[in-house]
């Protein structure tokens, strides 16, 4: 099997794409296991040399020890996300827990450490420069992180945790997976889907369409849920949504109360053994917020900001609902039915007048405008290029000067074997493999609405805002100039990985953005200036509730985090405490988020849910200084570039943005924009 397995042969597309075309699902295995054969050959390679440990003979050999089995299991969970059958899921039990044997292995191996130990105990005689002394700290501070210092019987518990978390985090994410597909609803009758958009309804009659059904077919992925709730009139009808949606994974056949309970507490565990009082301490010591009291207080302060203008808000939308329809109390399921309409009366336009101007391919181009204009580069499709779904597209990448930067490949719209939401990834990433200096394979992958037998994909204004969100991820994929794998692209502080992309969201919002691909699919007229004025008249609407909803689930995460997990009995009392001071609406029976909050038991963001918030405060400082000197001001654009997008995790991220902005972020600059101060 592994002599022929296109995942350990050659990559022979060009720049040594991913041959999706060869590999199949029986390969991922065979493969992992061959490649992780082949790195434990190299880690007995590097204990057995007998030269002094250098960073050479050590630091950078242990970097390429185990890139096959990098590579494979990168192939491997893009695809879990992007595109798996059950076939392809069921491997997910067995390829995490090789892999992460694999990473225990290493990070626990008493002589490989002792000549890491070695080298960053002599690191001041050796001559390195600065790069290399960052990922000669990195991997020393990865191995003491892993347990490198503990006693025998310690490393093994913790391998033992390793070993039953690598399960648990892909089993919480296939429960919200199945729970989200296992809801369906089906509407016959006009009244059912009165004031649903006719774009919508189109997608919804092709979606019964498609499994032999007639009417109109609901589900809980976001391209169908959201304008569900948003225009359909029979209030019944939304709470059965919105239950359905804040109840996934809660109870019944895909519960996850067990699973988040397991997670918290192994999680506590770990931290314990590393010297840690709990999970977000061990965290946050690699963050730029360094602990649990600074975001605690990062947090408050916000929440002191917002929790008035939230309920401003609240209040003003129960009014509004009450003087149109009589309602005594809205509900949850209410909100943003009635939120809509009251967006509809103050600024005279709906979310639904933008979309003809969304055409997804005119996004694409302008999102590729934005990248040329501000930093050179250019995107060629190149339909040569192998893809794991014909949906998927893939472009070569060039800068200015016409010199080739890497791939790019693009996938947009939801699917079964999708999960739900956006995200950037990579396949390969930039820097040294070998001697050769490599360059990236970028790739994002969203779920937007699709396009229907008479009419494009037309995306809401938020979907245009997740893809400039994602195509900045990308950018600081793309755009890395450095010499390591570890410390390149968006190998950052988590903190801070959220600035590029959340500050690329801002000119999606400007007259002068808009202005580079905002065309109506059908008479190719720009998008009129009064519409623009009306969106961004709008842009503050509401933003109290909006931040109090993010701290929700900041405040949330840290509290699952912080806490001691044996005083937690019960899933849902525990998160009803945890959220209760930034809650707007009295918590609905038989709802809960911590069973679908796949961001910090399933995604890397566990301890780590403030950062979206950390990262709005650099990127509303930063964009500041954009529009100071002009949105696309080269002097701006290109110290962006330098000092943010092509440095990956080469420098503290501080000392990164004082370089580009001259000094530390305002705080306030993300209550100016929000207008909360």
């Amino acid at each position: 099997m592994t002599s022929n397995n296109p995942l350990l042969m050659p990559f022979t597309a060009k720049d040594q794409a991913v041959p999706f075309d060869k590999i199949k699902v029986e390969h991922y295995l065979p493969a992992l296991q061959e490649a992780v054969k082949m790195a434990k050959a190299n880690i007995e390679k590097i204990k057995a040399n007998t030269a002094t440990p250098d960073f050479e003979n050590t630091i950078f050999a242990l970097e390429q020890a185990a890139e096959t089995a990098g590579v494979v299991a990168g192939i491997y969970g893009n695809l879990e996300s992007a595109h798996s059958d059950e076939t392809f899921q069921a491997l997910a039990k067995d390829i995490y827990p090789t892999l992460t044997a694999m990473e225990s292995d290493i990070s626990l191996d008493a002589e490989i450490f002792k000549r890491v130990k070695h080298v960053y105990d002599n690191r001041a005689s050796m001559n390195l420069n600065a790069e290399q002394l960052r990922l000669l700290e990195k991997t020393y501070l990865g191995f003491v992180r892993n347990g490198a210092l503990l006693s025998a019987a310690d490393k093994e518990t913790l391998r033992q945790i390793d070993q039953e978390m690598s399960v648990l985090g892909p089993k919480y994410s296939e429960n919200v997976l199945k729970a989200t597909n296992a809801f369906e609803m089906v509407l016959e009758n006009h009244e059912d889907v009165a004031g649903i958009p006719e774009g919508i309804l189109e997608g919804a009659a092709a979606a019964a369409a498609a499994k032999g059904k007639k009417g109109w077919l609901f589900n809980l992925q976001i391209p169908s849920y959201l304008p569900f709730m948003t225009y359909a009139n029979n209030r019944a009808l939304r709470e059965k949504m919105s239950r359905a949606y804040a109840s996934r994974a809660f109870g019944g056949e895909f519960d996850n109360q067990e699973i988040v309970k397991k997670i918290v507490t192994l999680r506590a565990k770990r931290a314990n053994l590393l010297g840690f009082k709990t999970h977000a301490e061990f965290v946050l010591a690699e963050r730029m917020a360094k602990d649990p009291a600074t975001v605690g207080t990062f947090l408050q302060k916000l929440l002191k900001a917002s929790k008035a203008a939230g309920q401003r808000d609240v209040s003003e939308v129960q009014a509004f609902a009450a003087q149109l329809d009589g309602i005594p109390e809205i509900k949850p399921w209410d909100f943003g039915y009635y939120s809509e309409k009251l967006k509809e009366e103050k600024y005279a336009f709906n979310e639904e007048d933008l979309r003809p101007y969304f055409k997804l391919e005119n996004v694409v181009e302008g999102v590729f405008k934005h990248a040329k204009q501000l930093y050179g580069l250019t995107f060629k499709e190149n339909k040569d290029i192998p893809v794991y779904h014909p949906e998927v597209k893939a472009y070569e990448i060039f800068d200015e000067a016409g010199k080739y930067m890497g791939l790019f490949y693009t996938d947009f719209f939801p699917r079964e074997t999708k999960k739900g939401g956006a995200w950037m990834t990579q396949f390969r990433a930039q820097g040294l493999f070998g001697k050769e200096l490599k360059r990236p394979h970028v790739s994002i992958v969203c779920n937007f609405t699709k396009p229907t037998p008479t009419k494009p994909s037309l995306l809401t204004y938020d979907e245009v805002r997740t893809l400039f969100h994602e195509f900045g991820h990308a950018l600081h994929g793309m755009l890395s100039d450095v010499t390591y794998q570890t410390l390149s692209g968006t190998s950052v502080y988590w903190d801070f990985v959220e600035l590029p992309s959340q500050i690329m969201e801002n000119w999606a919002g400007e007259k002068e953005g808009l202005d580079l691909f905002a065309r109506h699919y059908e008479t190719n007229e720009p998008m009129p200036v009064e519409l623009i004025n009306k969106l961004k008249a709008s842009q503050q609407f509401q933003a109290g509730y909006a931040s109090c909803r993010q701290l929700q689930f900041g405040m949330m995460d840290m509290a699952w985090h912080t806490a001691d997990p044996s005083l937690i009995k019960d899933v849902d009392a525990f998160e009803e405490m945890a959220t209760a001071e930034t809650r707007l609406f009295p918590k609905v029976e038989g709802t809960n988020s911590s069973c679908s909050f796949s961001h910090i038991f399933a995604g890397g963001y566990s301890a780590g849910y403030y950062s979206y918030k950390w990262a709005e405060v650099l990127d509303a400082d930063a964009f500041e200084y954009f529009k100071e000197e002009g949105l696309f001001s080269p002097e701006v654009a290109r110290k962006f570039k330098e000092f943010i997008l092509s440095k990956g995790g080469t420098e503290h991220p501080m000392d990164l943005y004082k370089k580009f902005r001259g000094r530390e972020p305002d705080p306030n600059a993300l209550l100016r924009r929000d207008g909360l101060i």
